[in-house]
């Protein structure tokens, strides 16, 4: 007989509930991936590659314990019904996920294969369930400082379960599928420019984690809103895909700001925490609102008119607005699968309110261009700045991405980066280079909208719908 450990997005071997759950069985261990392409939201194309280069890296390191991974395709419920029959499983292990796919997804297999053989299901990808982490009167957070505030008072450290080191089986020979029948990839050079880019795998997502912390992250409060300097940690994808475990991370810091060595870095290191509490509060909203991800939390908003302008939405998809943030932030997308959080919210906002484009459109594009598409945070993200989310932004709220240019990429770093046809403007011109490329000095589009009159637009139909 053998344990089977169902991989989802949390391929890591270090802080695996579900990996630890089945090697204490003392049984051999098989494990496998399986792609389910039916979801409503399935994998974008920048999510493909990462997936890829991430499931290569997981096989290297379960072949180092006696451990193959299989790869297969379909619905989860039949692939294992299949497995368990031909590998003689007697239990089966899996991280939970909470997400409306990866909650029907368990429901079916428990319910398909319940009695065929014992089912474990591990919590492993957030910090707390979010089916027990409720306010006061028992009903989900929906304002994010109450939640983050209950967070930070009720965690302290956890106990990490994680495979024993030196742990290893004489390895099982089983036959099944491969990385590559999977076909994540298509061969587009942009694939291989993110598979260039980025250190993909558990090995470099401890790498990217360390890096940060110990080089970035004194300064990250004072300069993450600043997109052309180093002061991001750049770890959502590897959050995503679970090749960090959330709680190691938490446990780490908070370990790091407890510690007298580190005096002086608890107001960094809590701001930094602070966003991964954000992205718990995503994931227990999507949890108990699982309609959210297509239709908006705030119900007013159902009542609200889009456009459907498909020549503007265009444009900002290849980074052809005419605003420099807002182009730089977009081909930096496209090139890299990743784009800074401050610049996220600045397209969102000009996508939204400025062009008046309804947010799914957004949420779909970045679905499939970001390597760390996830579908709490990107639901969250876009609700959030369109103003139908919970603790969503006002509707009022409507960035100026001139300003916001002038503001937090004064000498202009990250636009020359991104939009070589820019780089030889200077101060106001190039934040505004309207008149330069009146006066063909530069080959760059002319804004798509004015500003003044996008930003009243977008204030009256906001009106309307507030009654």
């Amino acid at each position: 007989m053998t344990a089977l450990v169902w991989f989802r997005n949390d391929l890591r071997i270090a802080d695996n509930p579900a990996l630890a759950g089945a090697a204490d069985s003392g049984k051999p261990v098989v494990a496998v991936y399986i792609l389910n392409q039916e979801r409503a939201w399935p994998l974008g194309g920048a999510s493909r590659v990462w997936l890829h280069e991430s499931l290569s890296r997981l096989s290297e390191s379960l072949l180092n314990l006696g451990i193959t991974l299989l790869c297969e395709q379909g619905q989860p419920d039949a692939v294992l019904a299949t497995l368990i029959e031909e590998l003689q499983v007697s239990e089966v292990h899996w991280n939970r996920e909470y997400d409306p796919d990866g909650v029907a997804e368990s429901s079916g297999v428990k319910s398909r294969l319940g009695e065929v053989c014992a089912l474990h299901s591990h919590a492993g990808g957030l910090l707390v369930e979010p089916f027990q982490f409720l306010n006061k009167s028992g009903e989900p957070y929906k304002v994010f400082t109450p939640f983050y505030k209950s967070i930070r008072a009720r965690l302290d450290y956890f106990e990490i379960p994680s495979v024993a080191p030196g742990w290893k089986q004489q390895r099982l020979e089983v036959r099944g599928g491969s990385l590559e029948q999977l076909n994540l990839l298509s061969g587009r050079a942009w694939e291989q420019e993110i598979r260039r880019q980025w250190r993909i795998g558990e090995a470099g997502a401890w790498e990217s984690f360390e890096r940060f912390t110990n080089v970035a992250l004194e300064a990250y409060g004072l300069e993450r809103d600043f997109p052309a300097r180093p002061s991001t940690s750049q770890l959502s994808p590897h959050l995503h895909f679970g090749e960090l475990s959330v709680q190691r991370v938490w446990t780490h810091l908070a370990e790091r700001q407890a510690s007298i060595d580190f005096a002086g870095q608890e107001e960094q290191i809590w701001s930094w925490l602070r966003q991964l509490v954000w992205r718990e509060f995503s994931h227990h909203l999507l949890y108990h609102f699982p309609t959210s991800a297509e239709q908006p939390l705030n119900a007013r908003f159902t009542e609200m008119e889009w456009s459907e302008d498909i020549t503007r939405l265009a444009l900002w998809q290849k980074g052809r607005t005419g605003y420099p943030l807002v182009d730089a932030g977009m081909r930096q997308l496209w090139q890299t699968g990743w784009m800074h959080n401050r610049v996220r919210m600045v397209v969102a906002s000009f996508l939204t309110k400025h062009l008046g484009i309804h947010w799914l459109q957004g949420a779909r594009w970045f679905w499939d261009t970001l390597i760390d598409a996830d579908l709490a945070n990107n639901t969250m993200g876009w609700q959030w700045v369109a103003g139908c989310g919970a603790d969503a932004a006002p509707y009022y709220r409507i960035f100026n991405p001139t300003l916001q240019s002038q503001k937090f990429d004064a000498d202009g770093g990250y636009i020359r980066r991104w939009i070589p046809e820019l780089r030889n403007l200077e101060g106001k011109e190039l934040h505004e280079p309207v008149k330069a490329v009146s006066a063909g000095v530069v080959n760059y589009p002319q804004p798509c909208v004015d500003h003044r009159e996008a930003r009243q637009a977008a204030l009256d139909r906001y009106q309307e719908i507030r009654g």
